[in-house]
């Protein structure tokens, strides 16, 4: 191969780069800009749920202890429930553990590696 065919080829590809790269730019924002919505929005929900939960939770224990005061029952009563929310923030730390990470900005990934395979191939 020439120098002359060379220097076109890799002139072509840094033409093809700097088009790309404003697309590059464009798609990253507007990736960002969902992320940033879904984001907010599942954080939101959330916390309301979490916040919700907790309160209807734990006033359905005072409940249970209220109703055992004064019986021979009130020491299993309260260590009962003890244990349940043990049990609960176990079980939700494990469920935390197993679920997947979002996968933000995929798009962007599939165009790079989409770009990088064609300027690779272009290279050769």
């Amino acid at each position: 191969m020439t120098i002359h065919a060379k220097l076109d080829r890799w002139h072509n590809v840094l033409r093809f780069l700097a088009v790309r790269t404003t697309d590059y730019g464009q798609l990253l924002s507007l990736e960002l800009s969902e992320a940033r919505t879904s984001m907010t929005r599942e954080i939101l929900a959330l916390v309301a749920l979490a916040v919700s939960g907790l309160f209807t939770l734990s006033f359905f224990c005072v409940a249970l202890i209220a109703s055992a005061w004064n019986t021979r029952y009130f020491l299993t009563v309260v260590w009962s429930i003890a244990v349940l929310w043990l049990f609960a923030s176990i079980t939700a730390l494990l469920v935390l553990r197993a679920q997947k990470p979002a996968r933000s900005f995929a798009v962007l990934k599939s165009e790079l590696q989409a770009d990088l395979e064609t300027l690779n191939e272009a290279l050769k």
